[in-house]
């Protein structure tokens, strides 16, 4: 262990580069629960329309955003290959590919009833949810021109700017949630649609801060920054490549977990409320993880991009150790303090009367949780690794036959055999994520990603000493 950490892709550099994007996925987080508590004090129904409304919003969007980060690979390859001269090149593609995805995601506000009178749920809930959808389209735009431009820093290895700039954006977005949701001083009381509106707002000055820093006379003079704007036909050609697997692959993933989340919801409020307010708290592990996932494609991309395939595995193990510690924590607290978590969605006075029922059967759901961890620590870092070396395209078809063949047409069979129990469909959720993280782990010792060219291999130029904007 002690020879792991000071190694080129050890947990040293692993931390380094890992731990300010786990802060960042925790502000993130932290956002989304808070967000989620507020709207619990403000109404049940709320509460059970935040989810289904934002995992929709999430749906149409993931697909744009697993293009989109895919330009932290090409940085990061570049990178590694001593070519800084690229850089500003990749990131300008992505920007290409965010205008008129962000223009698109906007006009899915139009669709919006027909969307969830769909879903069945109640009216009431219905129309909350129908309410905060469309605030969330409007923030296609921003949240991937943002996600563009963090990848100037992320896929160099320097995420200390990437932490800092989500946790000023956390630190205002919260109080001006509380603000807008429940009303204070002259800003009226709005709800759900309070609660819509400080997310939008969230997106949008995250944007604004990388802007600020990321278009500056030393990074044209090094990255070409500002004068590489134009499109790129080959290296677009290639992002496209490498990143349609990957936002198709990511739009499959949550349309599965989306759908659900939908079926579950006409098993009754109760049953959807426990998993909501359970998918909640379990993201408070789920997203740091998303952080190593990074840490994995870039560690692997720099490796890549330097022709070092040893590297690459031996950089991919130390962030999968540093996973599987971190999960194995959020599986005990899970399983012991699954009511403590719970109760902090009780909805307040006389509303929260009811929320006991949703106590009891999400203890029940939060030992599921307590597996998924494991699970899900094991299959997102070897995607991260798999991605971060352009093996995309097997990702992707891995995804859409396991999402189709061990959750949606068994949570539809169960449905319609009228089994309403709600650990049958938890069940094929639990299926779906163990099958994904053996068949990732088989697909990376197998190693055809080896043989992948991300980039093309020009002669090497003269590397760059990164330098992260906040010292």
């Amino acid at each position: 262990m002690l020879d792991r950490w000071s190694a080129d892709g050890g947990y040293g550099k692993a931390l380094k580069i890992g731990m300010p994007l786990v802060v960042s996925m925790v502000s993130s987080t932290v956002m989304t629960f808070t967000d989620r508590i507020f709207l619990g004090g403000y109404s049940l129904n709320a509460l059970s329309a935040s989810v289904p409304a934002s995992v929709a919003a999430f749906l149409f969007l993931c697909f744009f955003m697993g293009v989109t980060e895919y330009v932290g690979v090409f940085v990061a390859q570049y990178t590694g290959a001593c070519r800084p001269h690229k850089v500003g090149r990749a990131i300008w593609q992505g920007m290409w590919f965010c205008v008129p995805s962000g223009l698109l995601l906007a006009g899915f506000w139009f669709v919006a009833t027909p969307l969830f009178d769909l879903g069945g749920h109640p009216q009431a809930v219905r129309e909350l949810e129908i309410v905060y959808f469309r605030i969330l389209s409007l923030g296609g735009l921003p949240f991937l021109l943002g996600l563009c431009l963090s990848c100037f820093y992320s896929g160099r290895g320097l995420t200390k700017t990437v932490m800092v700039v989500h946790m000023l954006g956390a630190a205002i977005n919260i109080p001006l949630d509380y603000c807008l949701i429940y009303g204070f001083g002259p800003i009226p009381e709005m709800g759900i649609a309070g609660a819509g509106i400080a997310t939008l707002v969230g997106y949008t000055l995250p944007t604004l801060m990388y802007v600020k820093l990321v278009f500056t006379r030393e990074n044209e003079e090094a990255y070409r920054m500002r004068s590489a704007w134009r499109l790129d036909r080959d290296l677009f050609s290639r992002f496209m490549r490498f990143g349609l697997p990957g936002g198709v692959e990511m739009f499959l993933d949550i349309f599965a977990i989306s759908f659900f989340v939908f079926m579950v919801g006409r098993y009754g409020q109760v049953e959807l409320a426990s998993t909501n307010a359970v998918f909640s708290i379990y993201n408070l592990a789920f997203m740091p993880i998303i952080g190593l996932n990074i840490t994995a494609s870039i560690m692997v991309g720099q490796a890549m991009g330097d022709r070092n395939i040893g590297l690459a595995a031996y950089s991919t193990q130390s962030v999968f150790h540093m996973a599987m510690a971190y999960m194995a924590v959020m599986g005990v607290l899970f399983v012991v303090f699954p009511e403590f978590l719970l109760n902090l969605f009780r909805t307040r006075g006389e509303a929260g009367a009811g929320f006991d029922d949703v106590v009891e059967m999400g203890v029940v759901l939060m030992r599921y949780a307590a597996i998924f961890t494991l699970a899900d620590a094991v299959a997102l870092v070897y995607v991260g690794a798999l991605k971060g070396a352009g093996d995309t395209r097997y990702v992707m078809f891995t995804i859409a036959v396991s999402s189709v063949v061990f959750l949606i047409l068994p949570v539809v069979v169960l449905y319609m055999l009228e089994v309403r129990d709600i650990r049958a469909p938890w069940n094929c959720l639990l299926a779906y994520i163990v099958i994904l993280a053996v068949a990732f782990v088989v697909r990376f010792k197998k190693g055809p990603w080896k043989r992948i060219e991300v980039i093309d291999h020009a002669s090497r130029g003269k590397c760059v000493e990164p330098r992260d904007s906040l010292g």
